[in-house]
């Protein structure tokens, strides 16, 4: 009964970000950036390590984890919105207009794709490489903000 209360909450985001966010709420600002940075980390080394074994549903969706908890980090320390998925595209879009490159809008578009493969398992391991490349180059560039 608690999982089923805790997923309606999240309100389709996953349980253990929408957790993240409750704890973070009771914290200063600076202090709720500093855990959805090491957040992102955790989610980055869990998806090499599923991506290894060759999880890679799975390893997608922990792709999708730490970039956006990166877009957290960085729309807390701005004092931007960053609870909904609308809010996510609204940071991207952003951060695209402050830096006027492309390849911010299109890594997210390939991250999202590989949540979207949690869910649905289509990619071809080839797909998924391409796709985690770009996500990695998204990491990189998230973090510089």
């Amino acid at each position: 009964m608690i999982a089923e209360l805790l997923k309606e909450l999240a309100g389709g985001r996953g349980i253990e970000d929408f957790m993240v966010d409750l704890v973070a709420e009771g914290l200063d600002p600076s202090r709720r950036v500093e855990v959805y940075m090491r957040l992102s980390e955790d989610y980055l080394r869990s998806a090499e390590e599923l991506y290894a074994r060759g999880d890679l549903a799975q390893a997608g969706e922990k792709y999708w984890g730490a970039v956006t908890a990166l877009l957290n980090a960085i729309a807390e320390s701005r004092g931007w919105e960053h609870h909904s998925r609308r809010d996510y595209d609204e940071v991207v879009e952003r951060l695209y207009k402050e830096i006027n490159d492309k390849s911010i809008l299109v890594d997210f578009s390939m991250a999202e794709r590989l949540h979207a493969n949690f869910y649905h398992n289509f990619m071809s391991r080839e797909n998924f490489e391409a796709h985690r490349e770009a996500v990695l180059e998204l990491i990189g560039k998230l973090r510089e903000f």
